[in-house]
């Protein structure tokens, strides 16, 4: 587990102040471990550190600690102070945020106010390195990995299989979804950036060059122009919803309109063979995604790129 600062940050944005509740020391039984974190706010939450009386009572600490706004660590034994079966026992660090930290690799900083320790120099000596340790907590200072800035994704498509894709790309953490089709009526309720207009192909431009892109929409035509905009700009990959036939088509008639790259597309999405439903389509759909992030942050890594820390 890592410091999500892009779920911290969106948390914020909708909700205002935001509690950050972290596992930071876990003995015997436990129903999570070391960690484990969810964010809880007035009247809300997200995440979870295990469920049951735990985390009811970690939610009620943590909305507490948002009216006092400092941080605060508390060592619960499952099973004497709170009935439950694990028998183990959790430490937990609650602290509120206004705004999310820094974008950095390692994220240290004291909740109990004493000098900085050699262990979370060294934790983040360690992530100059790029060998940053997923969590260090001693001497009243916590140092975390924080997560990877997540990937831009554009859904082009609100429809069944749009949607489809949303519900099962967006609880990966891994992408920043910016959602686009004709009209504001086609989105449902939903956290995600949307963005409506009439001529969805005008909006490519402003998309960023590293983003991945899915097309779904409603219209063969539609689904053209999106392929012929998104090729005459840089793009992560571009995803065509279709058959083998469609495809031949629209190939034929990028190539016949000077588009020399039309290998830059990937015409049917998925995997077929786990069949056409909008939720198959989408499953096989995030599998292949999800595996081209985990190799490309493989080969990352393999470069030794240093993203730096940040000390609060």
């Amino acid at each position: 587990m890592s410091f999500d600062r892009a779920a911290l940050a969106a948390a914020i944005a909708a909700h205002g102040p935001v509690a950050r509740v972290v596992v930071i020391a876990a003995a015997g039984s436990t129903p999570r471990g070391t960690g484990t974190a969810m964010l809880v706010w007035e009247g809300g939450q997200s995440g979870t550190i295990g469920g049951g009386t735990l985390e009811w009572e970690a939610a009620a600490m943590a909305r507490a600690r948002l009216a006092e706004a400092r941080a605060a660590t508390v060592t619960l034994p499952l099973g004497p102070a709170l009935g439950q079966c694990c028998g183990g026992s959790v430490t937990l660090a609650i602290e509120p945020f206004t705004s999310a930290p820094p974008e950095a690799a390692t994220y240290s900083r004291p909740l109990t106010g004493t000098p900085q320790p050699l262990s979370a120099r060294r934790a983040m000596a360690q992530a100059r390195n790029g060998q940053a340790p997923g969590l260090t907590w001693a001497d009243g200072w916590l140092t975390e990995a924080m997560a990877a800035p997540r990937v831009p994704l554009w859904i082009w498509g609100a429809g069944h299989v749009g949607r489809a894709m949303v519900d099962v790309l967006a609880p990966t953490e891994a992408f920043t979804i910016t959602w686009v089709d004709t009209h504001a009526s086609r989105f449902p309720d939903t956290p995600q950036t949307t963005l409506a207009h009439p001529a969805p192909q005008t909006l490519a431009p402003k998309a960023p060059p590293e983003a991945h892109h899915l097309i779904l929409t409603y219209s063969h035509e539609l689904d053209y122009a999106l392929c012929a905009a998104l090729l005459n700009q840089p793009t992560a990959s571009i995803g065509l919803i279709g058959s083998a036939t469609k495809w031949a088509r629209f190939r034929r008639r990028l190539i016949a309109a000077g588009h020399s790259d039309t290998h830059r597309i990937t015409c049917p999405i998925g995997d077929p063979a786990l069949g056409k439903t909008p939720q198959a389509i989408a499953i096989s759909t995030a599998a292949r995604l999800l595996s081209a992030l985990r190799h490309a942050a493989s080969d990352h890594g393999r470069a030794g790129t240093d993203k730096g820390t940040v000390t609060r």
